[in-house]
């Protein structure tokens, strides 16, 4: 017993002086791609990810939306997210609030040689936007997402897996929906950098819903540390999908006055 609570204090010793190692102002942007890596904000600091991506179907409608993400660390190893969207529908429709969604993720491992860095993260999608407006889905959605992130060299590299329960809504019965995202990070000149991604949604739940698979990509520019700015393409590559184009930026805010415990770990 003495050996495993000697065992236990090693690693929370050595989590927390890799968290102080760190510069906790340094920004660790999920944006732009669709999938998420498995590093967390340091503890009490706050990161916001915001851009605007317009979509354009092969119908020549248009829609767009901003959609924001307030990042906390609540600890060395956990972050809670708030996703905070805004809608702009199709011309007819006015300009909204979208669904909030609340994510925790929770890093379990920080080097396995099978897994590299390995968190899971679930989430709840509550149905606070409008139907009526197209800017909300109407049903209460929960999701857990399996994240693995490693460096092959100078690219980083994230995988994740996504399973979601979509609630029924007032005209269909609940669903089950699954996501799959591979996303490359690489460094281009000196602050510039690029970014690559596949992702589809196969289908699970036995529906005549066609798969979908797209590719992401595009330019990031570090402005300073606290700071990064992307932009880029999403093409679809099968299924029912639009074409899009994004910009946006993620910005660490700094440390909020909040007694949260800098040492809390796993």
């Amino acid at each position: 017993m003495r050996r495993i609570l000697l065992v236990v204090i090693l690693i929370a010793s050595r989590a927390s002086a890799q968290q102080a190692a760190s510069d906790p102002r340094a920004v660790q942007p999920e944006r732009p791609t669709v999938a998420t890596h498995a590093y967390t904000v340091a503890p009490g600091y706050v990161e916001i990810e915001a851009g605007a991506q317009g979509d354009r179907s092969g119908r020549g409608s248009r829609a767009y939306q901003a959609p924001i993400v307030t990042k906390l660390g609540l600890g060395s190893h956990v972050q809670l997210n708030v996703t905070t969207p805004f809608v702009f529908p199709s011309a007819g429709r006015r300009a909204s609030a979208g669904d909030v969604a609340l994510g925790l993720k929770w890093r379990l491992l920080d080097e396995s040689r099978l897994l590299g860095a390995f968190a899971i993260l679930p989430s709840v999608k509550f149905a606070t936007g409008s139907t009526t407006h197209g800017s909300g889905t109407g049903t209460t959605d929960v999701g857990l997402t399996a994240i693995s992130s490693r460096h092959l060299g100078v690219v980083a590299m994230d995988l994740n897996a996504t399973y979601t329960r979509v609630g029924a809504g007032a005209a269909t019965p609940a669903a089950d929906d699954a996501l799959w995202t591979a996303s490359f990070g690489f460094p281009v000149h000196r602050q510039w950098s690029g970014v690559a991604e596949l992702f589809g949604a196969p289908t699970i739940d036995g529906s005549a819903r066609r798969s979908t698979v797209a590719l992401l990509v595009g330019p990031t520019f570090l402005v300073r540390p606290a700071l990064n700015l992307d932009a880029g393409v999403i093409a679809p590559l099968r299924g029912d999908l639009p074409n899009a184009i994004y910009a946006g930026l993620v910005w660490n805010a700094g440390r909020l006055p909040l007694p949260i415990n800098r040492s809390a770990v796993r």
